[in-house]
């Protein structure tokens, strides 16, 4: 590649993660078909989304602990079986969809709902099959290993 060439930028999970914020309450203005949540109930949605947040912070933190990368599709430097690795291989990607569960309940109505299970799927195919291709190639049995005993999501 020569000094003229750019790489291609890519977009990583938080940016998927606000467009999705930014969808949820589009949808919610303009087509929210039903409000099913309530004032003050969906106050509630407080609690998962400060669950979520609080979930990618402390996985951001043991990978900055262990020194490995936090960034999709760049090589691991170590097999995070960890905290909340024990129960997701993808701790990260749980924390922001619980996240945005919580801003469907603070929308209170049903099309932000839509959202999470299109940004489990899209997540799903965009990043984690091909990450766990990366770290099946990098750590091989092990991996295998521990994917055979902890389940994708949850």
């Amino acid at each position: 590649m020569n000094h003229h060439e750019k790489k291609p930028r890519r977009m990583y999970p938080p940016m998927y993660l606000a467009l999705a914020i930014l969808l949820m309450i589009g949808l919610h203005r303009v087509a929210p078909l039903r409000q099913i949540i309530g004032w003050p109930w969906r106050y509630l949605g407080v609690i998962p989304f400060a669950i979520g947040l609080w979930l990618v912070l402390w996985v951001n933190a043991i990978f900055r602990r262990v020194g490995t990368t936090i960034k999709p599709f760049e090589e691991s430097s170590a097999l995070v079986t960890q905290g909340p690795f024990r129960v997701s291989r993808n701790p990260i990607y749980l924390g922001m969809a619980i996240a945005l569960f919580g801003v469907a309940v603070l929308l209170g109505s049903i099309t932000p709902f839509l959202v999470v299970p299109a940004f489990a799927f899209l997540i799903n195919a965009r990043y984690i099959r091909a990450e766990e291709v990366v770290l099946a190639k990098t750590f091989g049995r092990p991996f295998d290993d521990y994917k055979e005993r902890v389940r994708r999501w949850l």
